[in-house]
Parts: C-alpha cells; sequence; structure tokens
C-alpha cells in the first residue's frame, strides 16, 4: 500500500519511541502495539494488549488478500481507512435478550460467512454474540470499550481460542479498534517489501 505518511505522525511516532522502547515486539505485534499507543496517547497499552504474531501474520495475509472487515459500529468503520468495510448496525433491530448490536453481528455473518476480519471497538454484546456465531474468522479485534461486559467478553475472547487482538482492561473503543486494524493494512506484505 502506497501510503505518505504525515510529518506529525512522523514525529508522533519518533517521541513514542522515545518514550517506549517497543524493539523486542515482533513486526506485527509491534505495528499494532504501536499504532494503537498512537490513536490513545496512552502508553499502558503496551502492556493491557494482548495477541499472537503467527495470528497476525494469518490476519495480515488474509486482509491483503482481500477478507472482508466487519466493524461492530460505523465509528470504527470511519476509522478504518483506504479500506471498504461491512456494518450492518443501521439494518439491525434489538428484541427479547437481543441487543441491536449482537443482531449487527448476525446480520454481518450471514452476509460476509468465514474468514472475515471482525473488528469490535463498542459493544461488548457484539463481541459475545460473535462468539455464540460458527464464524471462523481470519482474526478478531475484540477491544470494546466500558465498565459493564467489556472485560468479560475480552477475556471469553481469549478463552475461545480464535486469533484475537484483545486487551486486558476496560480500555479500548473505536479509534482504537480501527487503529488495530490499520495497523495491519498499513504493514508491508513481504512483496511490497522487496520494491
Amino acid at each position: 500500500m502506497n501510503r505518505v505518511v504525515h510529518p506529525i505522525e512522523e514525529e508522533s511516532y519518533r517521541r513514542l519511541r522515545a518514550r517506549l522502547d517497543t524493539s523486542h515486539f515482533p513486526p506485527l505485534t509491534r505495528a499494532v502495539v504501536e499504532r494503537v499507543i498512537h490513536s490513545a496517547a496512552d502508553l499502558d497499552y503496551a502492556t493491557d494488549l494482548v495477541m499472537d504474531e503467527a495470528d497476525l501474520e494469518k490476519a495480515h495475509a488474509a486482509l491483503h488478500a482481500g477478507a472482508p472487515v466487519v466493524v461492530d459500529v460505523a465509528m470504527v468503520g470511519a476509522g478504518i481507512t483506504r479500506r471498504e468495510t461491512v456494518c450492518r448496525l443501521k439494518d439491525a433491530a434489538s428484541g427479547p435478550g437481543l441487543t441491536r448490536s449482537a443482531h449487527a453481528i448476525r446480520l454481518a455473518h450471514e452476509q460476509v460467512g468465514p474468514g472475515a476480519l471482525w473488528v469490535i471497538g463498542n459493544a461488548p454484546t457484539a463481541l459475545e454474540e460473535l462468539l455464540t456465531l460458527d464464524a471462523d474468522p481470519a482474526l478478531v479485534i475484540g477491544l470494546p470499550v466500558g465498565f459493564v461486559g467489556a472485560v468479560e467478553s475480552k477475556a471469553a475472547l481469549r478463552e475461545s481460542g480464535l486469533p484475537a487482538v484483545s486487551n486486558v482492561s476496560e480500555k479500548g473503543g473505536s479509534a482504537v479498534a480501527a487503529a488495530a486494524l490499520n495497523a495491519l493494512l498499513y504493514h508491508p506484505t513481504s512483496a511490497e517489501e522487496k520494491l
């Protein structure tokens, strides 16, 4: 992906790296950690995020091969640059025992099927619903924010064994979730690295 990095972003990363040594992280993990920290100006994400480099490598390949990207809310989609996303929230309805966010995840799953990258930054119930489906995801970026259900839904994601990016704390949100996906989107493929 040909991307021109603005001087402000370059300086932000320089300052981030002056305050936090990220050189020990594997390449894609480092990219995700740094982009999430950059999006939130919160260095604590370096120890709060949980991910596996091998999962990120597979997800990176799937993303660059054109796998669909599903988001829980439009705000997450707005933060993902240079890539179309699927968000079915406006088509969803709540019902007994089902939040609107959870219904949107069902609708999106029906639309995209297996192999998608799922980016959840807002609703813990969206993440909880995804875990009940046979989604066979390329990756789940599960970073919903909040005091109710966020920590629990992210713990359930980690326990599920699905390839994932999550965090341990209540922190998260749309910008952070979008940043994690953008880190994979911006990271060069092996073909681009040879150019």
